[in-house]
């Protein structure tokens, strides 16, 4: 049996994202397929491995901050576990799941 190593509560949010590997040029967008305070899971078109540092860019629209602009959390964390198995949830075929734990985060609030 397949041991469990998530902490704190999941929510199931489809939020916009950018995703790069940190220090390397080049972005990658896709949609969150879940996220907590310590990790978010990330379906996009990008080459990452287990272990590598990563940078996203989450977009929180009005409708769930209850604000009146765009909220962006940016944020550094670790590739922990890749899916090599394509989601139709994004609607793109060659996206792949990337599970990343958060190291750092903070809210950045468009104008």
């Amino acid at each position: 049996m397949a041991r469990e190593n998530r902490t704190g509560k999941r929510f199931p949010l489809h939020l916009p994202v950018k995703v790069h590997k940190a220090d390397v040029r080049g972005e990658h967008e896709g949609v969150t397929g879940n996220v907590s305070a310590a990790g978010v899971y990330i379906q996009a078109d990008a080459a990452l491995e287990v272990g590598s540092n990563v940078e996203f860019e989450i977009t929180l629209p009005p409708e769930v901050t209850g604000g009146d602009t765009d909220v962006v959390i940016q944020g550094r964390g670790r590739v922990v576990r890749t899916d090599d198995t394509p989601s139709a949830e994004n609607g793109d075929a060659n996206a792949k799941g990337v599970a990343c734990v958060i190291d750092h985060y903070e809210f950045v609030r468009n104008s």
